[in-house]
């Protein structure tokens, strides 16, 4: 697997800042054991151009992550759980149990650091051991990282194989647990229906997406998942719907080429394709 050079890393940190995002995940404090592509986190935090008005955040797993994280200069961290047992034993190596008594010490660090914790859920609409997930067991893993702090939670279709009418089903049992304005929504986009189930969590309420800049990203433990919906491609959508996000369009695919030209890859966006075929 290609490691980035972190030059690229921060480029395209900068890049994105340019172009009107105001929350941009720069890293994550992973073990370079595990992940040695992110062995190099605390350099691309201290490296990026910080502008005003964004911030900018960083994956803990646990408190050495944390620790980590706070030293490079994040100003907000997330921790990442899972709805599915099987997945939380192969993404992060514990029960889901397990992984909630860890979050605890890692949001009771950050209140004394006066930093807002954003939580993961993961395979909301379905894992790859298990299959289809109760929405039961979504609300209560989020309403558990709702209550221990997290401002926010971002339910996220991890493998990319849920549909509106599943998206739907699954808000409504999670906002009756927690409050709508606190959800976020994270779509793989591995079926084709990313914008489609962001479309569907835009009319229950959810104002917050993720997304990734030319589709980039992917799951080492989800066997097949594409990445995360294309941020220009959720952009131009919104653009479309009269919502007002403040991302100028054309930085954001010009930060996308040149990520997809530093990886080798296609770019994923189908905007960007579009827009760079008309040239």
């Amino acid at each position: 697997m290609k490691t980035v050079p972190t030059s690229t890393k921060v480029e395209l940190i900068n890049r994105l800042s340019e172009s009107g995002l105001t929350a941009i995940e720069v890293t994550s404090f992973v073990s370079p054991k595990w992940v040695p592509q992110m062995s190099d986190h605390s350099e691309v935090l201290q490296k990026i151009k910080r502008w005003p008005g964004v911030t900018y955040s960083a994956l803990t797993p646990n408190m050495k992550g944390f620790q980590g994280a706070v030293q490079a200069g994040a100003q907000e961290v997330a921790i990442f759980g899972a709805a599915s047992e099987s997945f939380s034993r192969k993404n992060i190596n514990c029960s889901i149990q397990e992984s909630l008594q860890r979050f605890e010490e890692v949001v009771g660090a950050a209140k004394g650091h006066n930093m807002r914790v954003r939580g993961y859920v993961s395979c909301v609409l379905g894992c790859p051991y298990e299959g289809n997930i109760d929405p039961a067991k979504v609300a209560e893993v989020s309403k558990k990282m709702f209550d221990m702090g997290c401002y926010e939670i971002s339910l996220g279709d991890t493998i990319g194989v849920g549909t509106p009418g599943e998206m739907v089903t699954m808000l409504n049992t999670v906002t009756a647990h927690v409050p709508v304005q606190h959800l976020a929504v994270h779509c793989h986009d591995t079926y084709g229906q990313a914008l489609a189930n962001i479309y569907a969590a835009l009319q229950l309420g959810v104002c917050v997406v993720d997304s990734s800049i030319a589709g980039l990203g992917g799951c080492p433990y989800a066997k097949g998942a594409s990445g995360n919906v294309a941020t220009e491609d959720v952009v131009y959508m919104m653009d479309g719907l009269g919502i007002k996000t403040g991302v100028n369009l054309q930085k954001l695919i010009e930060a996308g080429k040149f990520i997809s030209r530093e990886l080798s890859r296609q770019n994923n966006s189908k905007v960007a394709q579009a827009r760079t075929s008309k040239l």
